[in-house]
């Protein structure tokens, strides 16, 4: 091996020792979408329940609620009707969105891209509809599941 070669490879190795840090850093946001059931097209079963007497779920009693649960969103609407939707943005898979209930729209604070009660793209970035999950309210159990 020649000198120049030498140095180089060190280079390259010390080069990917420092950015390994750095490029682990920007999945922030991102999720393993094969062990978590609501990540973004994950066909994976969904199919959970939640006790809306739980203070853990207090958001959802008032209209324009809304909590984050196994990266789905639910939420009540304006005019009160339950909605699930998966968490994860179809844009570049930033995680969570949020419920702008004023607006009865979804937004992702990333890149700006705002999404309808039926996860449809009201306007990009994202071009892709988020996952819609089925809801049950049964009582004061709202269950949700695909």
């Amino acid at each position: 091996m020649k000198r120049n070669e030498f140095f180089s490879a060190i280079g390259i190795s010390a080069g990917m020792i420092f950015m390994a840090p750095v490029l682990s850093s920007c999945s922030k946001g991102l999720t393993d979408t094969t062990t978590n059931p609501g990540g973004g097209g994950n066909t994976g079963a969904v199919d959970f329940t939640l006790d809306l007497t739980s203070p853990t779920y207090a958001a959802l009693n008032s209209n324009g609620g809304s909590i984050v649960k196994d990266n789905i969103i639910v939420a009540r609407t304006s005019a009160g009707v339950y909605v699930a939707l998966t968490s994860i943005c179809t844009h570049q898979q930033y995680n969570p969105i949020a419920f702008e209930s004023a607006a009865n729209r979804f937004h992702c604070p990333n890149h700006g891209s705002n999404f309808g009660v039926d996860g449809s793209v009201i306007n990009g970035p994202a071009t892709s509809a988020l996952k819609k999950y089925n809801v049950q309210l049964t009582g004061t159990n709202l269950r949700i599941y695909a």
